[in-house]
């Protein structure tokens, strides 16, 4: 994304769309995404949660780019949310970049060992199914409830294995013992089933291979057929590594959104 004149920027209070429109100098407009319209198409509008669904229509219809700001992928398990993805016109990061240096992403794994690629793990007895959270639900428009009724019965006729149902829980309750990487040990997956959770992402770095039944920015290592549950995809130990280097640069703190080393990453790498 070329740096054009103006930016634009919703919700002047949400402290983690403040730095990077800080760093941008956009303007927050007034009116949410039916403001839009008062300016130029050419000017981005940075905003935060799936929950302006309305924001991301009205800035296709308008042929307009945005930024979009939600959850990292990687490095959260604690109490406090410190990474952020920041993605250009798109939810969640989709076209790797396999040539990105590896700093990044060992920094964030300086502390955090687990989360690097140990290799597939095989072994696994029984299925987890991460359902999609309301946000989503809302945003794509599906229904949990069906959701999961579809999942587990084409999985019911292709595996005999245990299925455990995992739903999104208060964030405490998502670290420490709660935490998804726990939760794989402890019960042995052997595969992972979500809508476009980031619990994709976790798993896969964990050495979980994953189904996913919408975009997101494991993509290139889940298989979409649940006929095939028995035979998850397996890729190349290195090509995992790669991408965990281009995550590294697909997230960021927001002292790096304010200080401009977040916009200056993604212009140079193109990251989208």
């Amino acid at each position: 994304m070329t740096n054009p004149k103006k930016y634009l920027a919703l919700d002047s209070v949400d402290t983690i769309v403040a730095p990077l429109a800080e760093s941008l100098n956009a303007e927050f407009i007034e009116g949410g995404w039916k403001g839009l319209s008062r300016y130029p198409k050419e000017y981005p509008v940075i905003f935060r949660s799936m929950t302006q669904r309305k924001t991301v229509e009205a800035c296709k219809k308008q042929g307009r780019p945005y930024i979009y700001i939600d959850t990292g992928y990687i490095g959260n398990m604690q109490k406090r949310k410190d990474w952020h993805r920041i993605v250009p016109n798109g939810m969640q990061h989709s076209s790797i970049n396999w040539e990105m240096p590896k700093d990044r992403f060992e920094w964030i794994s300086g502390s955090k060992p687990y989360l690097r690629f140990p290799g597939w793990k095989k072994n696994g007895r029984a299925i987890l199914v991460v359902t999609p959270s309301e946000k989503p639900c809302k945003f794509y428009g599906i229904s949990r409830d069906q959701w999961l009724k579809d999942t587990l019965d084409t999985l019911k006729q292709h595996t005999d294995r245990p299925i455990i149902i995992r739903d999104k829980v208060n964030r405490r309750d998502r670290v420490g013992s709660g935490s998804i990487y726990h939760q794989l040990d402890e019960d042995q997956i052997f595969a992972v089933v979500t809508y476009n959770s980031i619990a994709a992402t976790e798993a896969i770095g964990y050495g979980v291979p994953c189904f996913t039944l919408a975009p997101n920015a494991a993509d290139y290592f889940c298989e979409k057929d649940l006929t095939k549950i028995e035979t998850p995809k397996y890729e190349d130990y290195d090509k995992v590594r790669r991408w965990q280097n281009w995550l590294g640069y697909c997230q960021y703190l927001p002292k790096e959104m304010r200080d401009g080393v977040a916009m200056k990453h993604i212009e140079r790498y193109n990251l989208s």
